[in-house]
């Protein structure tokens, strides 16, 4: 009973990790934050919130965010609450005894390739007297923001601490709000590495397809060069126009859906390319902050951001993404026409009757040769089947029992010596 207790700790264990917080929640309990808690969900920084382990969310009072709100499009809205969200853990005492008495920690605007250089990254300076400021990471920037309370911590996973006003990086507010018009898709595209992929979407015409859909949403999955080179690429000019496009509209989903909503995706995930009965779907599966793609053929992993930028986002990708509608295996072939059985030997002495009329073979398919022993799982006649019968449901029964055990045994195990090493 001991190791079936340590056993169901380990995964009762796992599944608080994997659930450990939900922003979303937790600042619903402090109506003194509602706005910014709600920018957190139109702009899905809530969903990459939710993705990481270890993370500090500075949240702004409703009267902090009207210096923001209402003044700035969404896209800038984001860049500036993106600078509010720091990958590291800091609660009330780790801020008071800060190395040196000040710092620079990377925050979630430096992951949406927008930010050059310090851009992306805070400046949290130890001022004494019990107050600590925070500003831009960029040389000379004011420390115009100050920490004023801490909200709540769920130990070296979240930290929500409370901040006096909105913390501004150079230029982050005049940045220009992007749409089609003045977006240049390929032009991204070919600077990231994926000169081949952009040249098919102008040759096909999906490209107006890809501009007309950013201004609802969009979010692209760019195979860079070397994609088009492996080895199960098929021949594109094998391919019909009609297929092609397909392709091409299956690199691309039709709505805002950056990477920290991609590592909360639970269900499939439609594409350009779904219609109707031919879904075209997408699955996302995470393994810490990586995130990989199923088509249901293969797999490709997300390589880089080339643009994060609401309400569109573009995505760099190992491979090719082969739609199973496509690229499908093969169907099993039909089953063979069963083996001819030789007649049982006339007893000594019988007359032997008329000989049996012989089966014509399929004209699609050549008979196969007769097995030299019975087919697997058909039970044979006799006392000596009915004793291998026996034995073999003896040996079933046995199997799971010390199966069970020795995973029992080495989860235990592995427990106890992670505890003494501990």
């Amino acid at each position: 009973m001991g190791a079936l207790h340590i056993f169901l700790f380990t995964l009762m264990s796992i599944t608080i990790s994997i659930h450990a917080h939900n922003i979303t929640e937790i600042l619903s309990k402090f109506p003194e934050y509602s706005e910014f808690n709600s920018y957190l969900t139109q702009t899905k920084l809530a969903d990459e919130i939710n993705s990481r382990t270890t993370i500090t969310v500075l949240a702004l009072t409703n009267g902090a965010m009207a210096d923001v709100v209402g003044k700035h499009p969404l896209s800038v809205i984001k860049n500036v609450l993106s600078l509010h969200i720091l990958l590291d853990y800091f609660d009330s005492t780790k801020l008071h005894k800060i190395s040196d008495g000040t710092t620079l920690t990377t925050t979630l605007y430096q992951t949406t390739g927008n930010a050059n250089g310090n851009l992306g990254s805070v400046n949290i300076t130890d001022l004494k007297g019990g107050k600590v400021g925070f500003g831009s990471a960029v040389s000379h920037s004011p420390l115009a923001s100050t920490y004023t309370k801490s909200v709540k911590q769920i130990e070296y996973n979240i930290s929500v601490l409370e901040v006096s006003s909105p913390i501004i990086a150079p230029g982050i507010l005049t940045a220009p709000a992007p749409s089609a018009s003045d977006f240049n898709i390929t032009a991204a595209l070919e600077k990231a590495g994926c000169k081949t992929f952009a040249a098919l979407l102008v040759q096909s015409g999906v490209l107006k397809t890809y501009q007309t859909a950013i201004e609802t949403g969009l979010t692209v999955f760019a195979p860079n060069d070397e994609a088009f080179k492996g080895k199960k690429v098929p021949d594109l000019n094998k391919l019909k126009s009609a297929e092609v496009v397909s392709l091409l509209q299956y690199h691309a989903v039709p709505s805002y859906t950056p990477i920290g909503t991609l590592k909360t995706k639970k269900d499939p995930i439609s594409t350009l390319a779904t219609n109707g009965a031919s879904k075209y779907d997408l699955s996302a599966s995470t393994a810490g902050d990586q995130v990989t793609l199923d088509t249901g053929v293969d797999s490709s992993r997300i390589a880089s951001t080339v643009i994060d930028s609401t309400p569109f986002c573009i995505f760099t990708v190992d491979s090719v993404l082969l739609p199973e509608e496509l690229f499908g295996k093969a169907p099993s072939p039909a089953p063979g026409p069963a083996p001819e059985t030789s007649p049982a030997p006339a007893p000594e002495g019988a007359s032997p009757g008329p000989a049996p009329e012989a089966s014509s073979p399929s004209p699609m398919m050549s008979p196969p040769a007769p097995p030299t022993s019975s087919p697997a799982g058909a039970p044979a006649d006799g006392p000596a089947a009915d004793s291998e019968n026996s034995t073999a449901k003896k040996n079933v029964g046995n199997v799971n029992a010390p199966a069970l055990l020795k995973v029992l045994l080495t989860v235990s195990v592995s427990v106890i010596v992670s505890v003494y090493l501990s």
